[in-house]
């Protein structure tokens, strides 16, 4: 029988989870007493006493330092306030898309998911804490505000100390706690359930035809030492029949082996590099959890993640899935550049701008509005789960290359002679200054609120842009009238042109401040003529 333990806490004040959970340096968890508990507590706290036998919670992580603690800390306080089982990820391995996956196909009641995403790992690195609703979805404002309620005020926990869960073997073990139930751990393949439902999703004949047949593709998969490494050590390497050599830095480790996990032309230099010798045909890295993805062409050609959705849109009924669901609608969020809405117009397609966060997202797809989305940070999805998918947005790429027999370069010059271009860069200055961010926004904000701003003309080299919009973007979903307000700062030009400027809160140490330029959409014949 194991025992419960009821173990004073006091409150911490700055547990507040945004979209993409709780983030901070892996020592606020370790250097303050019960951090990492009392939060967990208050995540399991949510879960109505009188629904936690018979739920099921999903655990998964992407392999970074603090994770495996972090786990054993899980079983112990879930174990001790009644949940009746968890399914963890073997290893703890389990990337963000497959924690999706795997809470929508066993019906659990949710999901814990260890990670900061794209930041850097171990023991000076970040760590983060995620939960997400039985939708398989980031938990929304109204669940992440609960979750802050009960941080604030928290007393105590209850925990299991002696409970003690091998992860690296698959199976069920079963407890017996004090005055519950038996309690169920179930060790799961970390894959296989993720890997089932892409089966379900593209056409692996043909994929395996396109990466493995006689006049096969070459290309570079770069797992960034993150969690999406076994996914395409088995998925595209020993099911679809690409050599072993093609994906590279595939085994998770908890400093990500040095470097920093963001697929972004400065982290993923190394790949870019690699792709410009020319050896390659497609190119793609992966962040630390599995979420974001970037897509490369032959000689280093980079398609940004504005043009990537816009592409997938573009060549959507290619793929065998929508041809069975049909495409119920687009999204991208603010501060994305129009390339979809390009696609959206041409194609008579329902269009959505949201904020940057993917709650935002699932509603609409929760309420069958939204077939694709994405985001300039590098994240594409589409509704198959409720997070955004690396390794789906690259076999997505890889079955309209399959389809179209074209190379990267080929099929993103081809879109924009049809659809114009939209030309898209994005500045992040990181760990700024808290206080010195703030106001300069409001600073900016105040500027630009001076109704004199409307109709300034500002100039760069021998182009003046006439300023036509200047607010701070505010969004009201259609599907539950909510108004989320404050979502960055707009700059839009007479010819369509915008710049935007916002603050991130997916860093640890401050803020990320952002600023995105969109340069006006080109018409087709300008594209062409420009550019012969």
């Amino acid at each position: 029988m194991v025992k419960i333990t009821t173990v004073k806490t006091k409150p911490y004040t700055d547990q507040k989870p945004g979209t993409s959970g709780l983030r901070k340096r892996v020592t606020v968890f370790q250097q303050n007493q019960h951090y990492a508990e009392n939060f967990i507590q208050s995540i399991i706290s949510v879960i109505e006493p009188s629904e936690r036998q018979a739920a099921t919670v999903v655990v998964g992580g992407d392999g970074r330092f603090f994770m495996k603690d972090a786990i054993q800390l899980i079983v112990q306080i879930a174990a001790a306030n009644g949940i009746g089982t968890l399914v963890i990820g073997q290893n703890g391995i389990m990337s963000t898309p497959a924690v999706s996956c795997v809470i929508r196909k066993i019906k659990a009641v949710g999901g814990i998911i260890l990670t900061a995403s794209h930041n850097p790992g171990g023991p000076n690195g970040d760590f983060g804490i995620k939960y997400n609703i039985s939708s398989g979805g980031p938990a929304p404002e109204g669940i992440t505000n609960k979750i802050f309620e009960v941080s604030k005020s928290l007393q105590e926990y209850h925990i299991c100390p002696e409970l003690k869960v091998d992860i690296s073997k698959i199976g069920k073990q079963t407890f017996e706690v004090d005055t519950f139930k038996p309690f169920t751990v179930e060790i799961v393949d970390s894959v296989e359930a993720y890997a089932e439902m892409l089966r379900g999703i593209f056409d692996f004949a043909a994929l395996k035809e396109l990466l493995s047949g006689p006049n096969h593709i070459n290309v570079r998969l770069d797992a960034m030492h993150g969690v999406v490494g076994p996914y395409v050590k088995k998925i595209v390497c020993e099911e679809l029949g690409s050599p072993a050599n093609s994906a590279v830095n595939c085994i998770p480790q908890e400093d990500f082996g040095g470097h920093h996990p963001d697929p972004n032309l400065t982290y993923a230099a190394d790949l870019v590099n690699t792709m410009k010798g020319g050896e390659y045909d497609f190119g793609a890295a992966f962040d630390g959890d599995g979420d974001r993805n970037m897509v490369l062409g032959k000689h280093g050609f980079f398609v940004n993640p504005s043009d990537s959705v816009a592409v997938i849109a573009a060549n959507i009924t290619g793929i065998p899935y929508f041809q069975k669901t049909g495409v119920k609608g687009l999204a991208r969020s603010m501060p994305t550049s129009g390339a979809l809405d390009n696609v959206a117009k041409a194609l008579q397609m329902q269009l959505y701008e949201t904020p940057t966060g993917w709650k935002f997202f699932g509603n609409l797809m929760d309420a069958g509005k939204l077939s694709l989305c994405g985001e300039e940070s590098f994240g594409t999805g589409s509704d198959h789960i409720r997070e955004k998918d690396g390794l789906w947005a690259v076999l997505a790429w890889l079955s309209i290359l399959a389809t179209r027999k074209q190379s990267v370069e080929e099929i993103m010059k081809d879109h924009w002679q049809k659809f114009g271009r939209n030309f898209f860069t994005r500045y992040d200055y990181e760990e700024v200054d808290s206080d010195a961010a703030n106001k300069m926004m409001k600073d900016l904000e105040t500027a630009m609120f001076d109704p004199a701003y409307i109709g300034k003309k500002l100039s760069s080299g021998d182009k003046t842009y006439e300023v036509a919009i200047a607010d701070n973007f505010a969004y009201t979903d259609p599907v539950d009238g909510s108004v989320s307000k404050n979502q960055g700062l707009r700059i839009i030009f007479s010819d369509g042109s915008r710049i935007i400027f916002r603050l991130s809160g997916t860093g640890s140490a401050g803020p990320l401040f952002g600023s995105t330029l969109t340069a006006m959409k080109r018409t087709p014949r300008r594209f062409t003529k420009t550019h012969r």
